[in-house]
């Protein structure tokens, strides 16, 4: 079957809608993301009203409370916000591992062609925020400048539970190119964490993270699921990474890529239902996501969300600063423009027009969604200027007040087009066959 509407020309429209497998999967993760978003978004909230109420510094004593010890001469006593954002955004970034490897394994980004679009849109949507983050704070000074990664991510967490607040019907191309590009992101995003907030490296306990992390890979590789010897390997590959100086979160990331995708003849998959079997992977992806959406981080969310905003004029005043306005102008700006210009640049570039369902301005609406950015925005933050330190409370404020701004400029420009959006959706689910495949993938296939 092929993987999208090719016209009569030959040449696939961009935008276009993916195949049908793959669409049916995207919309089961979105659906699943839709519920962990509005978790998280209540999670904010809470932090948000206790951090400000009368009873604020119990709040920020719970944060700051130091938690474990050090066995072994290992650095374990954290405060629960450090092991929320060290220990639980694991998990998180363990279900990014298994999504990036299986797009690219298995998804419609192992066709180069269709890869090339959400890669160049994801690159132009980090690049543009960072410019204008630095620009703003290029005579700040005093490290200002380390913080030029935090408005550069997308939370498609946050995004998708806008999505069902507002009641909107993306098309699902346009639902494709969301979920894909921000797979994407998470990849750059992890990237970025690695290469630019990594500063002293034990090279012994990253050397030694290798002995679990080859054994959870040899374990996984052979179809082994016990799960008494799969979470001993992972937590000891967390901690070796942990203590080599290398943010443990990429930790979650290597176990991810780990992880079979395809069955075959030694690995025949798990059994679902008993009905049918899925490669690793998926199995893994299906049993972490309502952790990591559930749990992991919404109470990240509620830990780092938790700012002092000091009223109106504390407001101000914090909005004034050059952190938080880069950040802001990153997120509002920056997004939807390197965005919306790459998606043109290939446009014109490869000489594609549009998915006929589309319009630019449906672009737009998604680019600016884009423009959401919390979990690894503050965690960047965190990682740039110190977790509670005032520069942090900074970027809570930017990265708060950034991604509301652009959450409510998109939903007016989607709310705008919902109609048409309605009409789209009914085209493509009117038309389903028996065997639950619309006819025009049917067709595609005849």
């Amino acid at each position: 079957m092929p993987s999208d509407r090719v016209p009569a020309g030959g040449k696939r429209p961009l935008l276009a809608r993916g195949s049908w497998s793959e669409t049916s999967r995207i919309t089961s993760i979105l659906r699943k993301e839709t519920v962990g978003g509005i978790i998280l978004l209540v999670a904010a909230a809470a932090a948000l009203v206790w951090a400000n109420s009368p009873w604020a510094e119990t709040y920020f004593s719970l944060r700051d409370l130091e938690v474990g010890g050090e066995p072994f001469g290992l650095h374990l006593k954290l405060t629960l916000g450090a092991w929320a954002a060290d220990g639980l955004l694991a998990i998180f970034f363990l279900v990014v591992g298994l999504e990036l490897k299986r797009e690219f394994v298995a998804g419609d980004l192992r066709d180069p062609r269709r890869a090339a679009l959400p890669i160049a849109a994801a690159v132009g949507g980090m690049v543009v925020p960072a410019v204008i983050f630095v620009l703003v704070n290029i005579q700040t000074g005093d490290g200002a400048l380390r913080g030029w990664a935090i408005p550069t991510a997308t939370d498609i967490a946050f995004a998708v539970a806008v999505l069902a607040v507002i009641s909107t019907h993306l098309p699902s191309a346009l639902r494709t190119f969301l979920l894909t590009l921000a797979v994407v992101d998470d990849l750059l995003a992890i990237t970025v964490i690695a290469v630019f907030y990594t500063q002293d490296i034990d090279g012994v306990a990253l050397a030694l993270a290798l002995v679990p992390l080859a054994l959870f890979t040899l374990c996984v590789q052979r179809g082994v699921q016990a799960w008494w010897l799969l979470i001993p390997l992972a937590v000891a590959t967390w901690v070796l990474v942990h203590e080599s100086g290398v943010h443990a979160t990429v930790a979650g990331v290597l176990l991810g890529f780990a992880v079979p995708v395809r069955r075959s003849a030694t690995r025949r998959g798990v059994e679902v239902d008993g009905q049918h079997r899925v490669g690793m992977a998926e199995h893994f992806e299906h049993r972490t996501r309502p952790l990591s959406a559930g749990i992991a981080i919404p109470v990240f969310a509620f830990f780092a969300a938790g700012v002092s905003l000091g009223g109106i004029s504390g407001l101000t005043t914090a909005l004034s600063d050059p952190i938080a306005l880069g950040i802001v102008l990153g997120l509002v700006v920056g997004k939807p423009v390197g965005i919306l210009l790459t998606t043109r640049v290939m446009s014109a570039v490869t000489r594609a027009n549009l998915d006929s369902s589309l319009r630019w301005i449906d672009v737009l609406g998604m680019s600016m969604l884009a423009g959401i950015g919390f979990t690894v925005s503050l965690l960047i933050g965190d990682l740039a200027y110190g977790l509670g330190s005032d520069r942090d409370e900074l970027v809570k404020v930017g990265v708060l007040c950034g991604s509301l701004l652009a959450a409510g400029l998109a939903s007016v420009l989607l709310l705008s087009r919902n109609r048409a959006y309605r009409r789209i959706h009914l085209l493509e689910t009117a038309d389903d066959d028996a065997d639950g495949v619309p006819d025009v993938y049917q067709t595609q296939q005849d």
